[in-house]
């Protein structure tokens, strides 16, 4: 089934003009969602807006106006005609500002792609900018407005095409020194292991056909059998063994046999190279006396 454009538009490449049209990457909507129903009657349900300092007065979208919380409960509002007024007048045109290496902008800026196509009269300067894209390595930064906001794109070769990949601005990414790191040190040994674990489990290429959503699958065959009047069981989840010392968990997950940490009664075992007396178990002491006491 071929894909269908969700809206067109103008790549602007120095003097040439690109008519493109944009097409969702994903399916949407296939994910599987509930309603809210009314446990009585299985009817339904429908949101209100009410109002708690009118004691809970139900409020029609005719009374409701927009307004920015500026400080603790305490709003300016706007009129629809002044939003408006302050909205991106929606142009159609992507307009390159740069071109940047393919891997100096991380993936943390992605928020949403669309596969972009050649509309009428753009198939030619539309491979070019693909094939040229692909020659130095490099994709386009621009900027695009629609639907009363301006939005900061990338423009990216992929396959024989273009791909778009809406970004967030700088203000909406935060940095990584936000998120609170402990400090720890990774043994040599411990780093040994798990690039022994990383090699042992890689891949060469992605193939995303590997991957299914199991919670998905599951939920679709309960509601099949719901539908079907049977009764769904719901399975315990059996638990996960655990591997505190971090050493027993990278062998193990390499498959080796001896990662098993000892158990906590067993003695530590003698210093490499050190002689001396053999532990002597409490069950052989009383017959080492009786054998004592009958040479003698």
């Amino acid at each position: 089934m071929a894909a269908r454009a969700v809206a067109s538009a103008t790549i602007s490449f120095g003097l040439v003009s690109i008519p493109v049209k944009l097409y969702s990457t994903a399916v949407s909507g296939s994910g599987v969602h509930f309603n809210m129903l009314h446990g009585a009657c299985k009817g339904r349900l429908k949101q209100q807006y009410i109002c708690p300092q009118h004691e809970n007065q139900v409020v029609t979208r005719d009374e409701m106006v927009k307004g920015y919380e500026f400080a603790k409960d305490q709003y300016v509002t706007f009129t629809d005609e002044e939003i408006k007024a302050m909205e991106e007048k929606a142009t159609q045109s992507v307009d390159i500002t740069e071109f940047v290496p393919a891997d100096q902008v991380p993936a943390v800026y992605f928020e949403k792609s669309y596969y972009l196509g050649p509309d009428k009269g753009g198939a030619r300067a539309y491979a070019l900018l693909s094939q040229a894209m692909k020659k130095v390595g490099r994709v386009a930064l621009a900027q695009y407005a629609a639907r009363g906001k301006q939005y900061l794109v990338m423009i990216s070769p992929l396959d024989d095409g273009l791909l778009l990949q809406q970004l967030y601005y700088s203000d909406e990414v935060r940095p990584m020194s936000e998120v609170p790191l402990d400090e720890a040190e990774v043994k040599d040994k411990e780093l040994d292991l798990a690039i022994a674990l990383i090699h042992q489990i890689e891949s060469d290429t992605f193939r995303p056909e590997n991957y299914k959503d199991d919670v998905k699958t599951r939920v679709e065959a309960a509601i099949q059998a719901k539908v079907e009047g049977a009764e769904v069981v719901v399975a315990e989840a059996e638990p996960k063994a655990q591997i505190i010392d971090l050493m027993a968990a990278l062998k193990a997950s390499l498959g080796d046999k001896s990662a098993s940490p000892p158990p906590a009664a067993e003695e530590e075992p003698a210093a490499k190279g050190r002689k001396g007396p053999r532990a002597v178990d409490a069950a052989e002491k009383p017959a080492r006396k009786k054998k004592e006491a009958a040479s003698k």
